[in-house]
């Protein structure tokens, strides 16, 4: 509700100083507990925007374990929550722990209300200005999807996107190049729905996956009788393209007979299916994909050169996850947010350790293992956070830089750091500013030297 009251949870277990601080906060909706479970219950029930914790709690309210022991289970299960600690127990000491462990700041007892009452309120508005400043990086994150269903910010996966939207309204023949898990078939599609062919049929098929035997049929079509168990006409995978796009994923797969009659086809643009005699004009523009070394093959004689002209008329290369700076921490939060939609409604989003970790792992299988982790975690998750343990991520990579001078190096490390914390932080400035060990101002004159977005 628009209207509604902030929410205070302030967890005390001494009765006095309870009914002193309730009467405190009118402009909070304040709900007060005296120990940790009830604290958690509490937690998970109200999601309020600032905590007051004291730091002795009951079973030990002359130490600080039990009070520590809850300022982490709050930042584990609601890492945006704004505590304030609050503890008369070796106050030096216990404050330096407090923030450490995440709190927003801490307060001496003997309470005095007014003070804390200052500090709750700024607590509060800047959990405001942090909760509107992700509202904004989700739309932007939102505003930034190219080719209607590719998300990303990286700005070599935005070149690729850009020039498969130049060419799209061609009927140039276009080749991705990419490892495994790179999304081309995404890109295939959007490239099909940005053409003026995206009210026809776009037709994938996956040239190593069928047999070698069957692989010319599943083209081209065959006529009844053509073979045992031709039992009637059928259409290949080119015809069914007629009118809108034909997607031959790993066409480096393709037996050396078959290319020769494939050529024919980008040759003629007519076809005749297996057992025919009819020669079938086929209007369809053509996409392919491979992660082989064509040429490569075309000098080890498995791969025809001419062929390999006339499909790559157009080239495109997709770079690795991994050399996609913050995309990782972007698409494993948009899986998450679909997985978690699909199969448990309860998970909400990583907690800190797990988004550093998608963000410097090197990611071998590329989107295609990212998604499938995101998934595999968000069935896994017990809590409304997925951690590190539910990705089953053991280690980090380090990030290798190659450059051929020192200032050229320092420009490729800077631009990186920037947009993995960026990245991690949500497009908050502050927090990135702060990942970075480097003031605002500095952050800002950097994304404007290096024409960086946020």
């Amino acid at each position: 509700m628009a209207n509604a009251k902030p929410k205070l949870l302030i967890v005390e277990d001494d009765e006095g100083l309870q009914a002193q601080l309730k009467w405190a906060y009118d402009e909070f909706d304040v709900t007060i507990v005296g120990d940790r479970e009830a604290a958690l219950t509490a937690l998970r029930a109200e999601e309020p925007a600032v905590v007051t914790l004291d730091l002795g709690l009951p079973p030990d309210p002359d130490g600080t374990t039990e009070g520590f022991a809850l300022l982490d289970a709050i930042m584990s299960l609601k890492p945006d929550t704004k505590v304030i600690v609050a503890s008369g127990h070796g106050a030096r000491e216990s404050a330096l722990q407090a923030i450490e462990s995440g709190a927003y700041d801490f307060y001496q007892k003997p309470v005095d209300i007014d003070a804390l009452g200052l500090i709750v309120r700024r607590a509060l508005n800047l959990h405001e200005i942090e909760h509107e400043n992700r509202r904004l990086a989700n739309k932007a994150n939102v505003d930034k999807t190219v080719l209607g269903s590719l998300v990303t910010t990286a700005p070599e996966m935005v070149k690729v996107a850009r020039t498969i939207e130049r060419v799209a309204n061609t009927n140039a023949t276009v080749m991705l190049l990419g490892a495994s898990g790179t999304g081309k078939e995404l890109l295939a599609r959007g490239l099909h729905d940005a053409s003026n062919r995206k009210d026809a049929a776009f037709v994938a098929i996956n040239c190593a996956a069928i047999p070698e035997n069957l692989l010319e049929s599943e083209l081209f079509g065959h006529e009844k009788g053509a073979f045992t168990g031709a039992v009637k006409t059928t259409e290949g995978k080119i015809e069914q393209a007629h009118g809108g796009t034909l997607f031959l994923d790993e066409v480096g797969d393709i037996p050396l007979p078959l290319q020769v009659k494939l050529l024919r086809f980008l040759q003629e643009r007519t076809i005749e299916r297996v057992g025919g005699r009819k020669a079938i004009d086929v209007d369809t523009r053509i996409v392919c994909a491979t992660h082989q070394d064509l040429e490569a093959m075309i000098t080890q004689k498995l791969f025809r050169e001419d062929l390999f002209y006339r499909l790559a008329e157009i080239v495109v290369k997709i770079p690795g996850l991994a050399e996609r700076a913050g995309d990782a921490t972007l698409l494993a939060k948009h899986f998450l947010n679909r997985f978690s939609a699909e199969m448990n409604p309860q998970v909400k989003g990583f907690t800190p350790d797990a988004l550093a970790a998608i963000d410097s792992w090197a990611w071998p299988g590329n989107v295609r293992e990212l998604e499938n982790r995101v998934k595999r975690s968000v069935i896994m998750a017990d809590g409304k956070l997925v951690g590190l343990d539910d990705l089953d991520l053991d280690e980090s990579d380090d990030d290798h830089v190659e450059a051929l001078n020192l200032k050229s190096a320092r420009e490729q490390v800077d631009r990186k750091l920037i947009r993995h914390a960026i990245a991690r932080s949500e497009g908050n400035i502050s927090q990135s500013a702060k990942l970075l060990g480097i003031s605002r101002p500095t952050l800002y004159d950097l994304l404007k030297q290096y024409d960086l977005q946020t």
